[in-house]
């Protein structure tokens, strides 16, 4: 069985009858259950309300970082964080890549995210892109011990996965590794240990290979599980077992 431990199906733009139907396709294909992640507080009842009646599917809260027009106060993050609902802290994190301009409020969205994390012992959703040295610096500074999370829809060098693996950080893997420029990448989801290894799909983005072109889904998550079995040189049912015992390892709010 399989794991989508990132998705966004409130951004799929579909009725509750047509999200049924996506998750039933999924259901179908050995996927068991589905994080569903959030990107805004401000959207996150919406979020909550879409996906309330699958008893398969979890939330998270926070703020991605392109997101920082719906950017909220530290009092706002925690009152919805602590809910009993919720299972991680994010996505939060940095993207240089996109909006360099917004830095400073990126930093201060990520600090508060991971107080959070710390003060609820939630684990984090963290999103990173052209921001290595200060996402790592950022957790370093203000992660507590006990704090857990993972960088989701890892692109970055095998150095950053080490450096963020060492204080007890998963990485998880999208349909990216499929794409044919995606040739770093490659190499580090074959050096990364299978304990600290997620997959995902980010749907409704970044469709894998063979499903380029079209809306992607939580179904999709075993395509992206063949392929990183492949790289791997072993059997995509030993590796859909151990990436769903690291997720619910990882978050362990979730019952089994």
């Amino acid at each position: 069985m399989y794991v989508d431990s990132h998705c966004h199906l409130d951004r799929l733009g579909q009725s509750p009858e047509q999200l049924a139907q996506t998750l039933d396709k999924a259901r179908a294909a050995g996927v068991e259950h589905f994080l569903c992640v959030s990107v805004s507080v401000k959207d996150y009842d919406s979020m909550h309300a879409a996906v309330n009646d699958f008893n398969d599917v979890s939330v998270s809260c926070g703020v991605h970082p392109l997101h920082q027009e719906d950017a909220c106060s530290y009092d706002e993050l925690l009152e919805k964080a602590q809910r009993p609902e919720v299972v991680a802290i994010g996505e939060t994190g940095l993207d240089y890549y996109y909006s360099a301009d917004t830095r400073e409020v990126q930093k201060q969205s990520f600090i508060d995210h991971i107080k959070v994390a710390n003060e609820l012992n939630k684990p984090l959703i963290i999103h990173t892109r052209d921001a290595r040295e200060d996402t790592i610096a950022l957790l370093k500074e203000h992660k507590a011990a006990h704090t857990k999370g993972v960088l989701h829809c890892f692109t970055e060098s095998l150095e950053m996965a080490e450096q963020a693996m060492a204080m007890d950080f998963s990485i998880s893997i999208s349909g990216i590794v499929t794409f044919k420029a995606a040739e770093e990448l490659k190499q580090v989801v074959k050096a990364l240990p299978l304990d600290r290894l997620l997959i995902e799909t980010d749907s409704p983005w970044l469709a894998p290979v063979p499903h380029r072109g079209k809306k992607n889904q939580p179904a999709y998550v075993t395509d992206v599980a063949q392929y990183i079995a492949d790289l791997k040189e072993m059997p995509v049912a030993e590796l859909a077992r151990i990436t769903t015992d690291n997720f619910y390892s990882l978050f362990d709010r979730i019952p089994r």
